[in-house]
């Protein structure tokens, strides 16, 4: 070792030491995640595609990132490159952007801990919200001692570097620094033009090609592609197509004019109806509901629960409540995300690609359950356990005519723990049954949308409720089942119990993570409908998705609203015997799961096939049924277009 250190130092230029750095880290860091995937889940053919691949994106970011480097040496003096102060200087940049890449690859493999994915447009959200993301790393992770990690280990590195390198001190030519000149114009434009991130779907292993991508290189093609124009990036049909293949699958969506021109010639009726006014298609109920109750639970997979198969008794109280509720065998969430539960649990759209509508601009007064509920005479609520400026959810709701109550509007008192996420289920609860009382004096007939936190990272609540430990997934989701079950038991001594109904579903899955890009058994969720005095319990078999909870609810209150939305009225569904199908999504790819296929649209007019096994899930690659594709078209084309044309808003009578 100390020949080593003793042998003459080798010339070496600035930026070829930090792509030298940078290239090592990021390897480093590709094969610590392959062995945490395991080597199990990936062939040999691809593990030489994420390397070869992998290669070609981390090169593809230095062609940008080495820039300013290459810049500065063009512009250095040449009187300056012998100073020893200078040298020093150098150095000192050196370790701190090797602290930068250390830390980033720390951050990497923090972010592929939550989400199985590269940086993706959540990070570039994360970055709007920092006084959440930050404080909730801060709560789950030892923060000051690995930041005192990577500092020693690039202290490390550097001190050992500077033993058997040096940089060099040779005069610039003129012919040198136009050679300089080039490089730094040419390569961020060959990278530009040679490099896509879609060139990370080189197989059809959906951990393959995440691990063959570059942070950096992702992170920045996500925060140009924040927003995807349908009709720009996905496979088209003509529209009179579109709408045709909609009709024929039972969708007859009305659109606001149409909606508005049928109830001034009195052909729909948009007022509430009585209780005994029941249609036969909305058997088991005996009676309508007078209020609605909807939970949507924090990252609450159907795996967590007994009643999908569970045998760890996570939830004994959804377990017991399920033996007195209307249990949905078969929902599946509609994205990886809250935001785009919201979107699923609020306006009931197949959802489109890029961000989810509640996180986007002119999204007020749109045709959302609690906008159409309060033009009725409903007192509409969404109240959420954290602070509702995140992801915009407060700005959404209150633009569509709910009453915003967020952690911000509790009394501190009634609190009994918090972290930066959001306040304990059972403060949230409880502070829910005070509007819900409080509401009773108007004698208006309310829907209340609960959105609960406990079930996220630091995973931290209320002391002695449970036998689980703080800090983990498990305890978590025994806590949310604990302060649920006392929630419903305050309920039950509320004289507005017996004509409410309660939804309990989650807004996704805890994990998305899987071989194929969309792992239909990464996206079932818990849906409950609970009311002893309402209807009986039971078991609802059908394929449903959570886009159809909303019409389904419109339909229980009377209302003729339901039919505004690409969703399905589940029990009208059934009684005609509609086709079963789902929607499924993460921010680019669109699955449409039907007859056992699952669909998946892409951007650049890419499309997907895959065998769906109707009892494990698991996919295998399939021929393209052009039916189903034109169905899968069909829908996401017609939804995307109706939000970027404002066919989305509300109809006022």
């Amino acid at each position: 070792m100390l020949k080593f250190f003793r042998h003459k130092p080798y010339s070496i230029s600035f930026s070829l030491l930090v792509v030298s750095i940078a290239l090592s880290i990021w390897l480093l860091l590709r094969v610590v995640l392959s062995v945490q995937v395991g080597l199990s889940q990936l062939s040999i053919k691809e593990l030489i595609g994420i390397f070869v691949n992998g290669f070609w994106f981390d090169i593809s970011a230095l062609a940008y990132l080495v820039v300013p480097w290459l810049f500065i040496s063009l512009l250095m003096p040449n009187v300056l490159r012998t100073k020893r102060w200078v040298n020093h200087i150098r150095w000192g940049v050196a370790g701190f952007l090797t602290f930068c890449l250390l830390f980033g690859a720390v951050s990497e493999y923090i972010f592929w801990q939550e989400f199985t994915t590269r940086f993706n447009f959540i990070a570039v959200d994360y970055l709007i919200y920092t006084n959440e993301v930050i404080g909730n790393i801060r709560e789950s992770y030892p923060v000051p001692l690995i930041l005192v990690g990577i500092a020693l280990i690039a202290f490390l590195i550097v001190f050992s570097l500077s033993k058997v390198i040096r940089f060099e001190t040779q005069q610039r030519s003129a012919k040198r620094k136009l050679g300089l000149v080039l490089m730094t114009i040419a390569l961020p434009l060959l990278s530009f033009q040679l490099a896509n991130v879609d060139q990370m779907a080189f197989s059809k292993n959906a951990y393959a090609n995440e691990l063959s991508g570059n942070g950096v290189f992702s992170f920045s093609a996500a925060a140009r592609r924040n927003e995807l124009d349908y009709d720009q990036f996905y496979k088209t049909i003509p529209q009179s197509q579109a709408l045709s293949v909609l009709k024929s699958v039972g969708v007859n969506r009305k659109t606001t004019t149409a909606i508005i021109a049928a109830e001034n010639s009195g052909l729909l009726k948009s007022t509430q109806l009585s209780g005994t006014d029941l249609d036969a298609n909305l058997a088991p109920f005996k009676r309508r509901p007078k209020n609605v109750v909807l939970i949507s639970v924090e990252s609450l997979s159907a795996e967590y629960l007994g009643t999908y198969g569970n045998q760890e008794n996570l939830t004994p109280y959804l377990n017991q409540l399920a033996g007195e509720s209307l249990v949905f065998d078969k929902v599946f969430a509609t994205g990886t995300r809250t935001v785009r539960g919201l979107d699923a649990l609020s306006i009931a759209i197949p959802p489109i690609p890029g961000q989810a509508i509640v996180h986007r601009p002119d999204t007020d007064h749109l045709a959302t359950i609690g906008e159409l509920l309060e033009v009725k005479g409903y007192s509409t609520f969404f109240i959420y356990g954290g602070y509702g400026v995140f992801d915009s959810m407060n700005k959404y709701f209150k633009g569509n005519d709910y009453q915003v109550i967020d952690r911000t509007d509790f009394d501190k008192a009634t609190i009994q723990s918090e972290n930066v996420w959001g306040v304990d289920d059972e403060s949230l609860f409880n502070n829910s049954l005070h509007i819900l009382d409080q509401n009773v004096k108007s004698q208006k007939p309310f829907f209340a949308h609960i959105m609960t936190t406990s079930n996220h990272r630091p995973y931290t609540y209320p002391e002695n409720k449970i036998e689980l430990p703080q800090g983990t997934r498990r305890g978590a989701v025994k806590y949310t089942d604990y302060a649920i079950g006392q929630f419903m038991e305050k309920a039950k001594t509320k004289p507005w119990f017996k004509d409410t109904l309660f939804v309990i579903v989650a807004d996704h899955c805890a994990s998305v993570a899987g071989k194929t890009k969309l792992p239909i058994a990464k996206y079932h969720i818990p849906l409950f409908f609970y009311a002893p005095d309402l209807l009986p319990a039971g078991h609802y078999t059908r394929i449903a998705s959570q886009i159809d909870i909303v019409p389904t609810l419109l339909d229980l209150l009377g209302t003729s609203d339901a039919q505004h939305f690409y969703g399905q009225s589940m029990f009208e569904a059934a009684r005609k015997q509609l086709p079963e199908r789902t929607f499924v999504s993460n921010y680019q790819a669109l699955g449409y799961y039907k007859e056992n296929t699952l669909i998946v649209l892409s951007p650049k007019q890419e499309v997907e096939a895959y065998r769906i096994d109707p009892v494990n899930l698991e996919a295998v690659a399939a021929p393209i049924d052009h039916r189903l594709m034109n169905e899968t078209i069909a829908y996401y084309q017609t939804a995307a277009r109706a939000y970027k044309h404002g066919e989305l808003k509300e109809y006022i009578d």
